[in-house]
């Protein structure tokens, strides 16, 4: 099969004729006399376009055939293929497989630092350094050097050699293949075996831009972007500052400054609306222990949370050496309850929750002071406490 893309990347369109169709564990798929479609590999996704109007959805070479992946399949009675690439997603993988070659090189040159894999994802490119550590300096001079050898377009060469012819050049990394060998080379900086489309100069890379770095495993990975992702990038992020600028009533440089004064308002409000929740159930527990009986002091509440029931009933049971707090919480789908007694009551908590668990299909836990649970909605909150005011004697 005659692959058009390495006799020219720049090809949108192609006529062909169809070999023949067939389908495997991914699709139907077509294989043609010669194609422009890229497919999946050396850490370059796959082409995208059309075949006869038909969307080609993967593209990838099996067993020495590259297959097209189709939305469904050609027309049989026509031979005749017109193929069409999706050029903005080639030439964007072409910035940023080229973009990858020249910050590589640009690390190792500056610092020897070797890449041992790359990735070209949908909206950033990382690579993976064999180092244990990144100083920011160096990631500042290499990505300097990298727009400099773009700036200075120089000329991106493709070229087809054997083992020996291979051996005169000064090859980043050790080639995969010992035959049918493809050099990318940007004359006296890179000279890199690669399979992958580029563009003709480093010029048309348009930038490279570091975005972060992290440590994976004993190796760093290097996330950046290139080319036209550059200006998608910085457009995204000015929208986004716009609209904080708008929301904290800040300019654009005040804005770590405006969030941070945010975020400590925002911790100060909670811990003042905390203060205030534990006053409101203060008061909430001493007017509970005013009205109740001596002896059990009850009631059922709605969508209160489990945490909240807790501190009543602790704040209600230190208010009385003898009495005994049952509250229920009431929701759509379930039931929850806690119990508690005063230091002098002999009522057993832990007994009583086992109890009204069994009753509500629930788990929960305790000792004999104090007890919690939840459980299913089988009866009404009311019920449950009635059930549980006769088990503790008080009806």
């Amino acid at each position: 099969m005659k692959k058009l893309y390495y006799e020219n990347p720049y090809i949108k369109t192609f006529e062909t004729e169809l070999v023949y169709q067939a389908a495997d564990d991914r699709g139907v798929y077509a294989v043609l006399k010669e194609t422009a479609f890229y497919p999946t590999g050396g850490g370059q996704p796959h082409d995208k376009g059309k075949l006869n109007g038909l969307k080609v959805v993967d593209v990838e070479e099996v067993e020495g055939e590259i297959r097209h992946y189709l939305e469904k399949e050609l027309n049989p009675s026509n031979s005749g293929v017109s193929g069409e690439i999706d050029w903005s997603r080639r030439f964007d993988h072409m910035q940023q497989h080229a973009g990858q070659h020249i910050l590589s090189a640009a690390f190792e040159e500056l610092y020897g630092y070797k890449t041992v894999s790359f990735h070209l994802g949908n909206e950033t490119l990382t690579i993976d350094l064999e180092i244990n550590e990144l100083p920011a300096g160096h990631a500042e001079e290499a990505e300097r050097l990298a727009n400099d050898i773009i700036l200075e377009n120089r000329p991106i060469e493709a070229r087809w050699v054997n083992a020996e012819e291979a051996s005169q050049f000064p090859l980043r990394k050790q080639l995969s293949v010992s035959e049918n060998i493809r050099l990318v080379i940007i004359p006296e900086f890179d000279y890199n075996g690669c399979g992958g489309t580029h563009p003709s100069s480093t010029g048309q890379v348009a930038g490279v831009k570091i975005l972060d770095w992290e440590r994976q495993k004993k190796k760093i990975r290097v996330q950046f972007i290139c080319g036209s992702r550059i200006l998608t990038q910085l457009q995204t992020k000015h929208e986004i500052t716009g609209n904080l600028s708008q929301l904290l009533n800040a300019p654009e440089q005040d804005l770590p400054s405006a969030a941070s004064r945010l975020i400590e308002n925002g911790k100060d409000l909670e811990k003042q609306l905390e203060a205030a929740k534990e006053a409101l159930l203060d008061y909430e527990a001493k007017e509970m222990f005013t009205s109740g009986k001596e002896k059990c002091i009850s009631k059922v509440f709605e969508g209160r949370s489990i945490q909240e029931l807790q501190k009543l009933a602790r704040l209600i049971a230190s208010q009385s050496e003898t009495a005994d707090v049952i509250l229920i919480n009431e929701t759509a789908e379930k039931l929850q309850f806690v119990c508690a007694r005063g230091a002098y009551s002999e009522s057993d908590m832990k007994s009583l929750s086992a109890e009204l668990l069994q009753k509500i299909n629930g788990k929960g836990g305790g000792n004999p002071q104090f007890a919690q649970g939840g459980g299913d909605k089988l009866m009404s909150g009311e019920d449950l406490l009635e059930f549980a005011l006769r088990l503790a004697g008080q009806k």
